[in-house]
């Protein structure tokens, strides 16, 4: 979560190469690479597969998400309370900031990680120093921001290409599972590893479509700039532990002989990108407790997240992961529901205890088929489950 909010917060962005831009550039991002590593145990041929049937499914519900708010003219959590009621709407913005708040303790812990493989003064002391950055950058605000943000993505951009051209030259496609997994990953968790990083865009791509010119296009656009990247990152992540056989990837870019300049180049693009994730979530977090100032809130958060990070293990973030898909998927099912099937618009009531009993049962199986996985992944099933319920609950209790 972080480079698609690059973009200034006026919305002035409407065409649609800027949004083949700015969602090509959320893409590129070490969170999507890392997430990559993780299906390593599957091999190259099934990795990819996994990446790529993941990806469509997320891609349809990023689409789907995206158009309602661009049809609409309205931001994505305002899209949420027209399913879920004024109020209950609320549930989900506070669920948005602790996906905020979770991307920034993971990219400061990711960053200080990859940073200390320079220089090795201890990986707390680099989350220190990398809070302390995001720090400084919402104290002064962001001026200069999106010129040294464009820099870091564009660098890290560069670094992709060259990644990808040394995989491939290589042949990391041959090689077979890494040996420092623990156990095995089934084929139905890959899938969901990689539909839930569209999915943690849900809350938020809304944001930016509902800008559009030309609504439909500006989100085809977005969901194939975006999903081509994503793949595109997941597929170097997976080839990168498959040839350095390790997951830590201060380690895999220095076998790769990419060693100082990437590291470096990642620090840059983990401090401004995180400062993104810190901002949106004290701009969040304002929407939920009005009296407190929005740059004391971010930068209190960061302090958190940066303590947290010293402190917790974040190497392992699937359970945060999968979490992320617990909450969106059913949401998202139910918004499609809403708007496409039954034509539901507006904001009626402050609860809709309906829709909101029928994203429960949502959650909850997919709580469940994590313990018993599906060879196609949780998130397919859940969807169709939800909608189906949602539309029986709403079309036989309507009055």
């Amino acid at each position: 979560m972080d480079s698609a909010q690059t973009t200034h917060q006026t919305g002035s962005q409407t065409t649609s190469s800027h949004y083949a831009l700015l969602w090509a550039g959320a893409a590129v991002s070490i969170a999507e690479i890392l997430t990559g590593t993780y299906l390593a145990p599957l091999g190259w041929e099934r990795g990819l597969l996994a990446i790529v049937i993941g990806h469509m499914i997320g891609g349809v519900l990023f689409f789907l998400v995206g158009y309602i708010g661009a049809t609409q003219r309205k931001s994505a959590m305002e899209t949420v309370k027209g399913s879920f009621g004024f109020q209950g709407g609320m549930l989900f913005a506070l669920l948005n900031v602790v996906q905020l708040v979770g991307w920034t303790a993971i990219m400061i812990y990711d960053g200080a990680l990859a940073v200390n493989g320079i220089w090795a003064i201890g990986q707390a002391a680099w989350c220190g120093v990398i809070g302390a950055l995001i720090v400084l950058w919402l104290w002064m605000g962001n001026r200069f921001f999106g010129k040294i943000n464009a820099l870091a993505v564009s660098g890290l951009f560069m670094l992709t290409l060259i990644l990808s051209f040394k995989l491939f030259k290589l042949g990391a496609g041959d090689v077979a599972a890494t040996k420092d997994v623990a156990a095995a990953m089934s084929f139905g968790a890959a899938v969901e590893l990689a539909v839930i990083m569209p999915l943690s865009w849900l809350p938020l791509v809304s944001d930016y479509t509902r800008n559009a010119q030309k609504p439909l296009q500006a989100t085809l656009v977005s969901t194939v700039s975006y999903g081509v990247m994503s793949a595109w990152m997941y597929a170097i992540g997976l080839g990168m532990a498959l040839y350095t056989q390790t997951s830590d990837f201060a380690q895999m870019l220095l076998q790769l002989g990419l060693g100082v300049t990437g590291l470096l180049l990642i620090v840059l693009a983990t401090v401004t990108t995180t400062f993104l994730d810190a901002y949106s979530a004290g701009v969040s977090g304002v929407s939920l407790w009005q009296k407190l100032p929005e740059k004391g809130l971010a930068i209190g958060i960061t302090l958190i997240c940066t303590i947290a990070a010293m402190l917790f293990p974040m190497d392992d973030i699937t359970e945060f992961l999968y979490f992320l898909g617990s909450v969106f998927a059913p949401m998202a099912a139910i918004q499609i529901v809403d708007f496409f099937i039954l034509k539901n618009t507006g904001i009626k009531q402050r609860f809709n205890v309906k829709n909101l009993i029928v994203w429960a049962i949502g959650f909850c199986l997919y709580r469940y088929w994590l313990a018993h996985p599906l060879d196609i992944g949780n998130t397919l099933p859940v969807i169709m489950v939800t909608m189906l319920l949602c539309f029986l609950v709403n079309v036989f209790t309507k009055k």
